[in-house]
């Protein structure tokens, strides 16, 4: 699904390091880690007319990353916040609005991958543009299963939310070509992990499923939706779950900050139909979209 180009977004500003540069402007070295070798880290943040939706656990899951990525420097979130800040006011937003937070280990001193190179401390680079829900949550999505398998902790952990994207780029490609979507990527025994963007849930005989956070990225829309389900005394269950399950469940749904709660309607050309009496995917929507204002931090 490709969105619409806003030309609201020709003239934005943005953010690096303290100074509020045009878009069409020079703004990132080519010294810089995040283009010699995409080290950085990022987190996709959305503002709602209430503030940053679960801002400081979008911080802390960076903060995180960073220090798993042995950064030296990582700026404190009140920093972090006042950058954001100066962004979306710059840029007079203050709803629907789609920001990229990205942290690069910084400038080097010469090519190589040698982090000693970096000795003039991190990059901060924040982009807000104005763009909806990433997804259509009414019509829902199709997807088909991609080839490229999903990092697991013994090559990559997919616990560091880092810049480094290959994998998943090339999972999205399979998905345009299959005129689709987006793409279902396998952990390495061959179990459903997550899409190429979002984390996965499916619901089958009244009980919500969903993958370990070992190859998918511990999302923070899949942590809230596992909390809904608990209070609203839906069972839950997490564990290695295959294609198969997925191609017969009656929900299947997916999370993810920049779309929320977004219908699956079809993997791999199975239809996904609701054979049962409940619709506990909008059960939970419902409640996810109450808790949104208190979930918001004002800048």
């Amino acid at each position: 699904m490709l969105q619409k180009y806003n030309q609201k977004n020709d003239n934005l500003l943005v953010y690096v390091n303290g100074a509020l540069i045009h878009r069409d402007e020079p703004h990132v070295s080519a010294f810089d880690s995040s283009v010699q070798g995409g080290d950085a880290v990022w987190e996709g943040l959305r503002l709602y007319e209430e503030g940053i939706f679960c801002f400081r656990e979008h911080y802390n899951r960076l903060a995180e990353s960073a220090k798993a990525c042995a950064f030296t420097d990582v700026p404190k979130f009140e920093e972090v916040k006042s950058a954001v800040k100066k962004t979306v006011d710059a840029n007079g937003m203050t709803n629907d609005t789609h920001i990229r937070l990205t942290l690069s280990r910084g400038v080097k001193i010469t090519s190589g991958m040698d982090p000693r190179l970096n000795q003039s401390g991190s990059v901060l680079i924040v982009l807000a543009e104005w763009k909806p829900l990433v997804y259509d949550n009414d019509s829902g999505i199709k997807v088909i299963t991609s080839a490229i398998r999903r990092n697991n902790p013994a090559f990559l952990d997919s616990k560091i939310h880092h810049a480094n994207l290959l994998n998943n780029i090339l999972a999205k490609i399979q998905a345009n070509y299959a005129q689709v979507d987006a793409a279902i990527m396998l952990d390495k025994d061959g179990f459903v992990a997550e899409l190429n963007d979002t984390n996965l849930f499916m619901v089958s005989n009244g009980i919500l499923y969903t993958p370990y956070a070992d190859a998918c990225l511990h999302g923070i829309t899949r942590g809230l939706v596992l909390k809904i389900a608990k209070d609203l005394n839906i069972p839950t269950v997490e564990r290695n779950i295959s294609l198969t399950e997925f191609y017969n469940a009656d929900q299947v749904f997916a999370t993810g900050t920049m779309g929320e709660l977004t219908p699956v309607v079809e993997i791999d050309g199975r239809s996904i139909k609701n054979n049962s009496k409940e619709d506990i995917r909008q059960r939970i929507t419902s409640e996810f979209k109450t808790r949104i204002p208190s979930l918001c931090e004002r800048i």
